[in-house]
């Protein structure tokens, strides 16, 4: 494994030289070179199919990438983490979450613990807990059976649950509401409760610590609500559970310790969905679906862990993702999945992507001379064609998108189906190929409007197609996007998996907090910008205020 810079190994330079000459060709082009590109460019595995065809890549690139992973330690970092090494260099933790899915006559010890017997032996605790809530004989405080379920958490304690309810929809107990609050604006817990009876209510508090300022707050007026309807404050022991490690601020709250779901330090938030964060998933889809979605996980960390790099998925979407933001300049990604359960997709993965690699330092804390994480977003299909596609074929910022599809829906309906999967090869073709401007003309197109209508396409596309979505399947899907963002990050020499730049706010919204609360107006000493703001803010509320008394 080399030691040198990333930008002095000798496959960068190479990169380097290289896109100097790949630059000008159009995909046109190399199809029109190629005959057999779209055939052999793509990669399967895991129920997944890939098709990079349509990248502004050669297999001549292909190469120097894959010779590039080598030399920066894709493979031993890989080893490193699945054999429990402390990866999280800043945090100096372990990075497990591929043993959240290992299998039960697995064993991974770590520190001198079997992980694998503790993540099985949580599992154990949320599968007869989540039996008994679906099947109605655990019951709420006035012997009502449950009927709706209400998660409170923030980040992956929130983006994780929601992405996967509603990705499984399709698979859930229907007589069963899920509702996920996460902002600790006050609308976002009023609007989710506002239709429910307390007595049939269930809330799934999500935090490590049991300290997180915005769950907490949250989870305290979601107490007060069931108080108000109830009027029994033991009732909290029948309405309330945990996933938490903080078993004395739990029974503080008024939680019984016994519904206290744990998990563990090198479990990352944003990596957490399949462990005890995963509760709401597991009551929504039942434990034999949640044992599906972690087979699906663990069937990707094998292809990850064990697949050559030209025929890896991750590892293929992971040097890709490289090359359009290191060489082709790309500052943004796009993540458009083609089924309407998967909306949420491209807000979780945003996290993931984003948090785990916008960074910009290396390992050893020096500063990098190089870009790294692209910024992530993207939008359900067709409902983006109708938005933001306009600059994506004709703007002057090229994006590489992700095309997510399947040939099968969960709900037939006349031609609705091949209608829609025909838009994501219909997208793929034009961001490739585009339109040129004699063909515009040979259509009879007014000359005044040419210009207008051409298209350059050369925009890099991944179509990733399947038979259905299932749980094994999501599960399969995620960790092709965990794994990919890991490659990015060994490449890049970085540590994928602290997040320290979300504190800082955080701790600057904690001592603004007093500065702002009815009936104190400390001294400010903020910079100029920030005292002006929060007295502005307090003379409006002062506003509000003589408003409502009049």
């Amino acid at each position: 494994m080399t030691t040198s810079p990333l930008q002095q190994r000798p496959a960068w330079k190479a990169l380097e030289a290289h896109y100097t000459e790949i630059a000008p060709r159009h995909l046109r082009e190399l199809f029109a070179h190629d005959p057999t590109r779209g055939t052999r460019m793509i990669a399967e595995a895991e129920g997944l199919y890939l098709d990079y065809s349509k990248n502004r890549v050669t297999d001549e690139t292909m190469e120097l990438l894959f010779q590039l992973a080598h030399e920066s330690g894709l493979v031993e970092r890989r080893d490193q983490m699945f054999s429990g090494e402390h990866i999280n260099v800043s945090e100096d933790r372990a990075v497990l979450h591929v043993a959240l899915r290992m299998p039960e006559e697995s064993s991974l010890v770590v520190d001198g613990v079997d992980v694998v017997r503790e993540v099985h032996a949580a599992l154990d605790q949320m599968a007869d807990f989540c039996t008994r809530v679906r099947d109605g004989s655990w019951k709420g405080h006035s012997g009502k059976r449950i009927k709706n379920i209400v998660n409170i958490g923030i980040g992956g304690s929130d983006l994780g649950p929601v992405m996967a309810y509603e990705a499984l929809r399709y698979y859930s107990q229907r007589d069963l509401t899920f509702r996920f609050v996460s902002n600790v604006d006050a609308t976002d817990l009023t609007e989710a409760v506002r239709d429910l009876q307390a007595d049939e209510t269930l809330f799934i508090i999500s935090s490590k610590t049991f300290g997180t300022l915005e769950t907490l707050t949250n989870a305290k007026s979601a107490r007060n609500w069931l108080f108000e309807q109830i009027g029994d404050s033991s009732a909290v022991a029948k309405h309330f559970v945990a996933v938490s490690t903080n078993a004395e601020k739990v029974s503080e709250f008024g939680i019984d310790v016994a519904n206290m779901f744990p998990f563990w330090d090198w479990v990352g938030g944003r990596y957490s969905m399949d462990s005890a964060i995963g509760l709401s998933t597991m009551l929504a889809i039942g434990p034999q679906g949640f044992k599906e979605l972690l087979d699906g996980f663990h069937a990707m960390d094998e292809h990850f862990r064990s697949a050559p790099l030209e025929r890896n998925l991750p590892a293929l979407m992971g040097l890709l993702a490289v090359w359009n933001r290191n060489f082709l300049g790309c500052q943004t990604a796009g993540v458009m999945p083609y089924d309407q359960y998967l909306k949420r997709l491209p807000a979780y993965l945003q996290q993931l992507t984003m948090e785990s690699n916008g960074k910009h330092v290396a390992l050893d804390g020096t500063i990098l001379s190089y870009d790294t994480g692209a910024i992530h977003w993207g939008e359900a299909g067709t409902n983006g064609q109708h938005s933001f596609y306009q600059l994506i074929h004709q703007g002057t910022t090229i994006v590489p998108v992700d095309l997510i599809g399947f040939a099968k829906s969960l709900n037939p309906l006349g031609e609705h189906h091949d209608i829609l999967s025909s838009n994501i090869f219909a997208q793929a073709q034009a961001l490739a190929f585009g339109k040129t401007e004699a063909e515009i003309r040979a259509e009879g197109t007014p000359a005044d409007v040419v210009a207008h209508r051409v298209m350059e396409g050369n925009r890099p596309t991944n179509v990733l197609l399947a038979e259905v979505l299932s749980p094994r399947l999501l599960g399969s899907l995620i960790a092709l996007y965990e794994h990919s963002v890991f490659t990015q990050g060994a490449i890049w020499g970085i540590d994928s998996f602290d997040q320290w730049g979300v504190e800082l706010g955080k701790e600057l919204a904690v001592k603004i907090i007093p500065e702002l609360e009815a009936g104190t107006e400390p001294v400010l000493a903020h910079d100029s910008s920030t005292n002006a703001l929060i007295e502005h803010y307090r003379a409006l509320k002062r506003k509000e205020k003589t408003h409502a008394v009049d």
